[in-house]
């Protein structure tokens, strides 16, 4: 790892095992590396509750580099540790600000970040650490996190592990006997057996069993009995411990209630028991503790566990209050509320309080998880039983922020069941929805949902509007008309002021309903309309989503494109991570569905990386469903299918709208490949099935296609009407082309179906799409013999096919061809298509005239990764320089 980041190649490594296997030799082993800058932090467990506690401390030294940061990460960064008043700190900014500043610093000499003790981090903190972990590339820079297995546990997805397992027995042995030598045989037998190999294990209890020996007293392993080796180890140091003085005991008890306190602290505190400095110095003798000037160090934290421990619950809470008696200055406010909540047993609305103003400190400096916990605590230290609801609802909430949803519905449930208040109930409701998309599938979020809009239809219709619009997406989701209805009808019963902003929205929620059970007529003007406030940029994130949704349902996809892609630059400035699998949601369906499949794989690709992160499973598996179809017509049917064979099982449970997409993909890769009757089967369990109407109604086209293809031409006009209403109805050119071609391939006479070819290639406004009109076209014109012009179209539907990319179809385009006597050499295509999607939206930002600094914000990676990802490019592009970028892909 260190030879590697040492050349520019970013590694990350998660150290796992018990208490006392060696993670932090292995930790201070890689500190001694020559050459490089360490920036070392770790968690500590009395502060796991203060967030980004762990960060501040990591990055303090280097705070001064601020102003060197993009504004945003520079802002959030700072109103994370506190520095400055302002917005609420973005949890997502922070990681990014983190990631920019570290690899600012590895930039000048290779630097290696070591975070011990990890499981004990903030959650803030270890979620800005492993973001920034996860996205360092090419930078000099090497990660890792030494962690203790805990219930729960400490998870790092996406970072290589190394877990240490005991040492061998010859190594065993020979540490043994150097660090306990004399134990009689059975001692020596007994220690081995008992330490199972751990290091630590074998020093303490080897050197406990070798005094008890020597003091001809009872066997202290054999006390501890068949516990596990990190408890065995804890019980040695309790009963060493034990032996100290009283004042001793009371000091190291002071010492580990609070691990970050200064030594002036703990003195102070100390000396409300008459305690001095004097009486540490037992246990500095035993080797329990090191004291320095201003820091008090456990020599391993299953010390301070076991000098917490051993004190009697009485003699905690005591402490716990001294502390708060200390700790009166404004910036100690946070850990005063904490020791005042530890101290206190029952019920105090003034504790309460100050946990509340702490939870709204975390909050503004955006770790959601110590907000949670704050409000969770305070919340039971509520008097009120009102005041209790509403603060486990925050805590809630905030859980749900924070990507625990098991808490979040735990805490919700809890909440609901406390109070009267609707509006509580219908939040708490609504938070156990959002779980459920996930958890279970859109259709019980949709379930939930509804009834969380019931509580507030009638008193607050605004918060209804959005509950609801989660409700009528996820019934269509779900392909569940029930729910969708019933969500619509209450919509509809909606008192908004007639000057809201949120009307559109609700008409085209409204229209949906419409739409999806093929009614046209009544639904198009809505959704046009809403499409069209979208596009001037005032909606919230969540109105957006569905107004793009709208545009892909009229096959207006550059409109919807354009909605998403600027939501996306937003999000991506705000650093609002979570919305960005589902804004790729919609924009990778129209890039998709209007033939831009490099920039529909693009997308799928940065939604599929955040989301997979973010613990999206059901959105990932939605996103890949693009990919099955991607993969479909670049010809790569093994990967189609195997992706397909992957999420089809999850999507069919939960998700049949994307669950058809997959079907329409591998019908794709049938139709382009000349197997029309498969195709045709696929393609009419679609048009049948519960979702026909949806998007993908879009599909009818090559149904018609592969039934007249497969002389079914019985079958092949079956699904038509629908599609003529929604075509004639949509008003878009897209779809009035594809009905064209629809009527050409049906048609009774030559004369209708070559005014129909023409019409469609004269409305056509994808390269796609109109090739495949150009295929079909082609080969009609040569089976009529009209050689000359069958060779035009064909040369230009194999010239767009490989234009996009669509290498099954180019192929079919020139078996055509080679019929007319005309064979053509497979053709190169775009170069970008060799690009790699992280290298498409880095080389596109690099054409628009973005520095590598801008583009590293905008993307999440370092300036350096960028450079590196512009580097591997150039070269698949045929330029040499960034202004030639410019000519060749804008």
């Amino acid at each position: 790892m260190l030879a590697d980041a040492a050349a520019g190649i970013s590694r990350s490594l998660v150290i796992r095992g018990e208490a006392g296997i060696g993670k932090s030799a292995l930790v201070e082993y890689a500190a001694a590396a020559p050459g490089v800058r360490v920036v070392r932090g770790g968690g500590v467990e009395s502060e796991a509750e203060l967030a980004f506690g762990a960060l501040h401390l990591l990055l303090y030294p280097y705070l001064d580099r601020l102003e060197g940061l993009p504004g945003p990460q520079s802002a959030a960064l700072r109103a994370a540790f506190g520095q400055i008043e302002g917005p609420e700190a973005n949890r997502f900014l922070v990681g990014a600000a983190t990631l920019t500043l570290l690899a600012e610093l590895a930039a000048e000499t290779p630097t290696l970040v070591l975070i011990d003790d990890a499981q004990w981090l903030d959650r803030s903190s270890s979620d800005a650490l492993l973001f920034a972990a996860r996205r360092f590339h090419a930078d000099p820079i090497a990660v890792i996190f030494a962690v203790r297995e805990t219930v729960p546990p400490f998870m790092t997805p996406g970072l290589e592990t190394l877990r240490l397992d005991g040492l061998p027995s010859a190594a065993a042995t020979a540490l043994l006997d150097e660090r306990a030598p004399g134990l009689t045989v059975p001692g020596r037998t007994r220690v081995l057996t008992e330490s199972a190999g751990n290091p630590l294990a074998l020093i303490e209890l080897g050197t406990a069993r070798r005094d008890a020996e020597r003091a001809g007293h009872a066997d202290p392993v054999h006390e501890v009995g068949p516990l596990p080796v990190a408890r065995r180890v804890q019980e040695s140091f309790r009963t060493q411990i034990a032996g100290l003085p009283a004042g001793t005991r009371t000091l190291l008890l002071v010492a580990a209630a609070d691990v970050g306190a200064g030594v002036d602290t703990i003195l102070r505190v100390a000396g409300a028991f008459d305690l001095t400095a004097a009486d540490l110095e037992p246990a500095e003798q035993a080797g329990l503790v090191a004291l320095s000037t201003d820091r008090l160090t456990f020599r391993h934290p299953l010390i301070r566990a076991a000098a917490y421990q051993q004190a009697s619950h009485h003699q905690r809470i005591m402490v716990h209050r001294r502390y708060a008696d200390a700790l009166t200055r404004p910036e100690h406010a946070d850990r005063r509320a904490w020791h005042l909540a530890a101290a206190t047993t029952e019920p105090d609305e003034r504790v309460a309080a100050e946990l509340e103003d702490t939870a709204r400190r975390a909050q503004h400096r955006g770790g959601a998880m110590a907000v949670s916990a704050a409000y969770d605590r305070a919340g039971r230290l509520s008097v009120d039983p009102a005041q209790r609801a509403r603060r486990l609802l925050l805590a809630a909430r905030a859980a749900y922020d924070a990507g625990r949803p098991d808490r979040a519905t735990r805490l919700a449930a809890e909440a609901a069941a406390l109070t009267d208040d609707n509006g509580i109930a219908a939040d708490a409701t609504h938070i156990r929805a959002q779980v459920e998309y996930e958890r279970t599938s859109p259709a019980a979020d949709a379930a939930l949902a509804l009834t969380a809009a019931e509580l507030v239809v009638d008193d607050d219709p605004v918060r209804a509007v959005f509950i609801l619009t989660e409700a009528v997406c996820c019934a269509r989701d779900a392909g569940r008309r029930d729910l969708l209805e019933r969500a619509v009808g209450q919509l509809k019963s909606l008192d908004l002021p007639d000057d809201s902003p949120l009307l559109p929205h609700v008409a085209a929620q409204i229209a949906w309903a419409d739409l999806l059970a093929g009614r046209c007529d009544p639904a198009v003007d809505a959704m046009a309309a809403q499409v069209r406030e979208a596009r001037t940029g005032t909606a919230d994130y969540l109105h957006e989503v569905v107004a793009a949704f709208s545009g892909v349902l009229l096959a207006d996809d550059a409109s919807a494109a354009a909605v998403m892609d600027t939501a996306a630059d937003r999000a991506r400035a705000a650093g609002a991570v979570q919305w960005i699998p589902y804004i790729m949601e919609p924009l990778a369906l129209a890039q998709l569905l209007g033939g831009a499949f490099l920039d529909a794989e693009t997308s799928v690709a940065e939604g599929v990386s955040l989301g997979a992160e973010l613990g999206m499973d059901t959105q990932v598996a939605v996103l890949r469903a693009v990919s099955v179809w991607t993969a479909a017509v670049a010809g790569h049917e093994d990967r189609s299918r195997a992706l397909a064979a992957d999420i089809g099982p999850l999507l069919t449970e939960r998700h049949p709208v994307h669950a058809a997409l997959v079907s329409w993909g591998l019908a794709i890769g049938d139709l382009s490949a000349g197997r029309f009757d498969p195709a045709l089967e696929l393609l009419d369990e679609i048009c049948s099935g519960t979702v026909a109407y949806d998007f993908l109604l879009r599909s009818v086209p090559d149904h018609v296609e592969a039934a007249v293809r497969g002389a079914r031409t019985e079958r092949a006009a079956a699904h038509l009407p629908a599609f003529e209403q929604w075509a004639r109805r949509g008003g878009a050119p897209q779809a009035a082309a594809l009905l064209h071609r629809c009527h050409a391939l049906l048609a009774a006479s030559d004369d209708a179906a070559e005014e129909h070819y023409l019409a469609a290639l004269r409305l056509h406004d994808g390269v796609y799409h109109r090739a495949r009109t150009q295929l079909v076209f082609g080969e009609w014109l040569r089976r009529r013999r009209r050689r000359t012009e069958a060779r035009t179209q064909l040369l230009a539907a194999t010239t767009g096919f490989d234009r996009v990319g669509a290498r099954l179809w180019a192929d079919r385009a020139r078996v055509e061809l080679a019929a007319l006597g005309k064979p053509q050499a497979a053709q190169h295509s775009d170069p970008i298509e060799l690009l790699t999607p992280q290298e498409l939206q880095v080389v596109r930002l690099a054409a628009a005239g973005h520095s590598n600094k801008e583009i590293g914000a905008r993307l999440f990676l370092s300036p350096r990764t960028v450079g590196h990802h512009l580097y591997k490019a150039y070269p698949k592009l045929g330029v040499a320089r960034r202004i030639e970028l410019a000519q060749l892909v804008l």
